[in-house]
């Protein structure tokens, strides 16, 4: 495993399964979508099943509360799939790391900038021209899903670099959806916030993802004597190890919580 401040960036195609015993003495982050869940047309079509909520349970206990989830969605959203009404016993970074959603309850996040009115406006008069277009309004951005309209790819892409050079907003891509964010945090700050905190203290990051926005997860992860760890098909990546999509990563983490146990 890399130790220390070296990030190794290339191709995921060889690299290996990471190992069952990879959680020892180390803090546990996790993306959502695509990670913990399979990707569905629309944002609210996720289906999260009793497996997951029991893995995830189990893992908050033997890891002694040194699990979070780290978002692109905001964190209430993630909370309601995961936790419902109370808190889940685990702390969520969402909107890419720019709000906290915190164990206790607690909530700490960026102000929202006035101008995402007028970004959400323009981005719903593309969808209306465009049907299968999705706008999605987040707490500290909004998004255009092309998913279920790729033809609109280049339309959505060329509004929301507009709209971002227009406000100083940042562009954040993903799949099939252009975002247009309050700029500042990414995932890998996020990670770095949470190991300055008490309960991870002395410990290492991993970070399983799946999407390029988890790459500065990945790097901060590795950077601080962890491990990235990429969810699906091989690209170039700062992760050390590869899982080959959602069921490979949750029978990994049941292995995981096995050799933990």
């Amino acid at each position: 495993m890399p130790q220390g401040g070296t990030v190794q960036s290339g191709t995921s195609e060889q690299l290996p399964a990471p190992p069952d015993d990879l959680l020892s003495g180390a803090s546990l982050f996790l993306d959502f979508d695509g990670t913990l869940v399979e990707i569905a047309d629309r944002p609210d079509a996720v289906r999260v099943d009793a497996r997951l909520h029991e893995l995830i349970a189990t893992l908050v206990s033997v890891l002694d509360g040194r699990v979070a989830l780290i978002s692109g969605r905001p964190a209430s959203e993630v909370r309601g799939f995961l936790g419902g009404g109370a808190m889940p016993g685990f702390a969520i970074a969402g909107s890419h790391g720019m709000e906290f959603l915190w164990a206790d309850g607690r909530r700490t996040a960026a102000e929202r900038p006035a101008s995402l009115a007028e970004v959400h406006a323009e981005m719903t008069a593309l969808a209306a021209e465009n049907p299968g277009v999705m706008v999605e309004d987040k707490p500290l951005g909004a998004a255009l899903h092309f998913r279920q309209a790729p033809e609109a790819e280049s339309a959505c892409r060329a509004l929301a670099t507009k709209l971002a050079e227009v406000h100083g907003l940042k562009l954040q891509p993903g799949k099939m959806l252009f975002e247009v964010r309050t700029s500042g945090g990414d995932k890998g700050r996020a990670i770095a916030t949470f190991m300055e905190q008490a309960k991870f203290a002395g410990t290492r990051p991993v970070f399983l993802g799946d999407d390029t926005t988890d790459e500065p997860g990945f790097e901060a992860a590795e950077t601080l004597g962890g491990a990235g760890v990429l969810v699906g098909p091989p690209r170039d990546t700062s992760a050390s190890y590869r899982l080959g999509g959602v069921s490979a990563t949750l029978d990994w983490l049941a292995a995981a919580t096995e050799a933990l146990a």
